[in-house]
């Protein structure tokens, strides 16, 4: 089991946090995108291996928002 520090409750199990997924920025101009720039946007991944920022959010403490390294091969959390 993962143990995640939450910037604002310390260290928790990863039981208590959802995964969020990749830093993706939102478009400049979404208005401008096509349909399969959008697709790419909203389910094309990254998948690397080795160390990663992820979003979670603390679900079962403050309800936060925030952003971690992992390592993808060790799950070690930075």
């Amino acid at each position: 089991m993962l143990r995640i520090r939450c910037p604002w409750c310390g260290e928790r199990d990863e039981v208590e946090f959802r995964y969020g997924g990749q830093s993706v920025a939102y478009p400049a101009e979404p208005g401008a995108l096509s349909d399969r720039e959008w697709a790419d946007f909203l389910f094309v991944r990254d998948n690397p291996c080795g160390w990663w920022r992820e979003r979670w959010v603390h679900s079962a403490g403050c309800r936060r928002w925030f952003e971690l390294w992992r390592n993808t091969e060790t799950d070690e959390v930075a």
